[in-house]
């Protein structure tokens, strides 16, 4: 046989066999690999929604995740459980992130989780049914129930600042227990308290009257994802898959809140009177919150003679993993 004749033929099955060699190969995807756990401490609070439709709709799955949420009682709770690693994110706002960050980066902002709007506030300024306050002015050197030294006393003085008030005209009194704070101004015995939604709703539907809320001046008023910034480091790709997962879950809220609102009531988002009554609310895409949103944060806690540290915006809040 013409040796030529016969290396052609050789030739052309190698090259096949070559073709087919990354198709025999063990698979690299991300899918055929092991899902990455996320661990997060999650609070009983509206924010929360997209991350249980993303469950629901087998989002964080089909980005090769497995979330699992730790109930957390109380933003005190909350951080117990990420300062001690047994979570790895969790929704908070910036104040909290500065006192994180103070001496070390040990967390970061990756996305707003929720920030006010017109149709959907975070947080309410009330007053009692029988203080007779009904407008911002009347609040003028009248305690003001709220945790001190957190979002809610932050809010508190912005909101009212906007409003016109001067720093000595804002008096507040602390009541750390927002379940204790809601008493107090159901019975008269607090004269106003700052509460969030949907708990300021239920109150409203018990006499308290609406004095001003944050979506009055949304620009002081949002929550926001945060990680661990060890867990960052060692699960970026997570982090981005995350974030994808939740901005599809966003989407999908947006186009249709009343497919969710009994996930509203499933996950104890709203109290069991609100059930079926309380709107779904509009959720924000992907951001995260301003460089003169942080500073303004920084100014109210130095104005308060509370320690901000080495806490910056570059080291605490990055854009980096949305999609």
């Amino acid at each position: 046989m013409n040796r030529t004749k016969l290396i052609l033929p050789l030739a052309l099955l190698l090259f096949l066999l070559l073709l087919a060699l990354p198709a025999c190969s063990p698979q690299t995807s991300t899918q055929s690999q092991a899902p990455v756990t996320i661990k997060i401490a999650a609070l009983p609070v509206l924010d929360t929604l997209p991350m249980y439709v993303a469950e629901r709709e087998g989002l964080f799955t089909n980005h090769n995740l497995s979330v699992e949420f730790i109930p957390a009682s109380s933003a005190p709770k909350r951080d117990e459980l990420i300062s001690s690693a047994q979570a790895d994110g969790m929704i908070n706002e910036v104040v909290s992130t500065i006192f994180y960050n103070r001496d070390q980066t040990q967390v970061q902002i990756v996305r707003f989780a929720r920030t006010a709007t017109a149709d959907s506030p975070i947080f309410r300024i009330l007053s009692s049914g029988a203080s007779g306050i009904t407008t911002p002015q009347g609040l003028k050197a009248v305690e003001i129930g709220v945790s001190q030294g957190t979002v809610i006393e932050y809010l508190t003085d912005r909101l009212l600042q906007a409003e016109g008030f001067t720093p000595a005209e804002i008096v507040t009194v602390a009541v750390p227990d927002i379940g204790q704070r809601m008493a107090l101004l159901g019975s008269g015995e607090l004269s106003a308290a700052m509460l969030p939604d949907p708990l300021a709703t239920l109150v409203m539907q018990a006499g308290a009257n609406l004095v001003v809320e944050d979506s009055s001046h949304p620009e002081y008023s949002h929550s926001v994802y945060t990680f661990r910034y060890a867990f960052i480091q060692e699960n970026p790709q997570a982090v981005r898959d995350f974030l994808q997962a939740i901005e599809e879950a966003v989407v999908m809220i947006n186009a249709n809140p009343g497919k969710y609102s009994d996930l509203l009531t499933e996950k104890e988002l709203v109290p069991a009177p609100l059930a079926g009554k309380f709107p779904v609310p509009t959720f924000v895409t992907a951001g995260v919150p301003s460089q003169a949103q942080w500073d303004d944060v920084i100014l109210w806690l130095q104005d308060k003679d509370l320690e901000t540290g080495s806490a910056t915006y570059q080291d605490s809040i990055t854009t980096e993993y949305l999609p």
